[in-house]
């Protein structure tokens, strides 16, 4: 999970490849757009010299998606952007683009936050015990590793594992049986 904090370094070679510094694979233009997408922020480097070269690919992967048709942004936004770094001191676009993704996202973090508030389910009698059962099967399903699916974590032996898995299966019972009972007095 901190890894997940700090940005992915992105090492480019003098023979213009992109390594990536945790997987220790070559990775493309795709690959990093694909991080961005999973919200994972990068940081790309060149190896020689030490500069940072993330605004140069970022714009490069935004002009490959722009070159296949995909409108990324409106000619007008374009426009203002050119017209903007023309002006002397470079204007005020680059802060306004910044504080305008800034409200986004921060709008974006309310609105789930207003949905789950607001889950009717939350409001049936029963709901924090069938919450709990799924996440005990969820731990009994990954061997109650961090990180979930395939995490590498685990430091039990086989036995204890199977011990554990069992002592989750019978609090998913349990809970499953409380589950039951409630909505059956609710009928």
């Amino acid at each position: 999970m901190a890894d997940q904090e700090k940005p992915l370094l992105i090492k480019r070679y003098a023979s213009r490849r992109l390594y990536n510094t945790e997987t220790s694979d070559y990775v493309t233009l795709e690959d990093i757009a694909g991080f961005i997408r999973e919200g994972r922020e990068v940081q790309i480097v060149d190896l020689k010299s030490g500069d940072d070269l993330t605004r140069q690919y970022l714009l490069q992967i935004i002009a490959e998606h722009e070159s296949r048709g995909e409108n990324i942004l409106p000619v007008d936004v374009l426009n203002d952007l050119v017209r903007s770094y023309m002006q002397p001191g470079g204007g005020v676009m680059p802060q306004f683009l910044q504080a305008s993704f800034d409200m986004l996202r921060d709008s974006q973090a309310q609105m789930v936050e207003n949905i789950s508030a607001m889950n009717p389910m939350s409001q049936i009698p029963g709901f924090d015990a069938m919450k709990a059962q799924q996440e005990a099967f969820l731990k009994a399903m990954t061997g109650g590793m961090p990180g979930g699916w395939g995490g590498s974590g685990a430091t039990s032996s086989p036995t204890s594992a199977k011990e554990d898995s069992g002592e989750d299966l019978e609090a998913i019972k349990r809970q499953l049986s409380e589950l039951q009972d409630k909505l059956s007095k609710l009928k």
